[in-house]
């Protein structure tokens, strides 16, 4: 794997409440000079970062329903669609976990497939947070995800108690059986975290330290690997 290959593993992500304008700006502009998959930014700042990545290869991806899930399926699907009228091409969307719970998961994979179907032509990655569900409802979640017609079942918002951990990684990866893919998300912080989430079968890293992972990579792993 080269720092490039890495990169494009990774949705570069700022969602701190109390950022300034000024760092988010200075967040794009950073993030651009990188390969990344996506930046992961506020509803707010999509217009913004899509003119400053306007014709380069990173996208923009932003929330919904985030970070606790529990508004409206018809208040999802108007953000996602207003996230995608002003340029992301990418929505991570926030389940209803107290639906989850309730184990109520028609409604659960209604919901998903309404919000998929009003942005068809954006990658739709659903959250389930796995700090609060147990083994069961994770794979329970993962099922309402893959009927709902996302891309992607996403471990974490940032915003629980833990974040992405290796065992739920692999515990998704199985019962999705490559139908859709994996995000690992909040927590990974170095090269060996990302690269652990990787091999346990994460297709993305959601992450606001992608910068320090891929010049980490290249100091430490990539120029090894090519001075064998």
């Amino acid at each position: 794997m080269t720092s490039e290959e890495l990169a494009a593993r990774i949705d570069q992500t700022l969602l701190k409440p109390d950022a300034l304008q000024s760092d988010y700006e200075n967040f794009l502009e950073m993030s651009s000079k990188y390969s990344f998959s996506s930046v992961c930014i506020p509803p707010h700042y999509v217009k913004l970062a899509s003119k400053v990545l306007d014709a380069g290869p990173v996208k923009v991806s932003t929330v919904v329903g985030f970070p606790l899930g529990y508004s409206g399926a018809e208040t999802k699907v108007f953000e996602a669609k207003k996230a995608y009228d002003d340029g992301a091409e990418e929505i991570d969307v926030v389940a209803n976990i107290s639906l989850i719970k309730s184990n109520n998961m028609f409604f659960v994979a209604e919901e998903i497939g309404r919000i998929t179907s009003a942005v068809p032509y954006a990658t739709v990655k659903v959250i389930v947070e796995c700090c609060h569900l147990n083994d069961a409802e994770k794979v329970a979640a993962c099922k309402a995800v893959i009927n709902g017609g996302a891309h992607f079942v996403k471990t974490s918002t940032g915003f629980g108690p833990w974040g992405a951990r290796v065992v739920d990684v692999k515990l998704l990866a199985k019962t999705s059986e490559g139908t859709i893919k994996v995000k690992a998300a909040s927590g990974i912080k170095t090269v060996s975290d990302a690269l652990a989430m990787i091999k346990a079968g994460a297709d993305r890293i959601g992450t606001p330290s992608g910068v320090e992972i891929v010049e980490e990579f290249r100091k430490n792993f990539q120029n090894k690997s090519a001075e064998r």
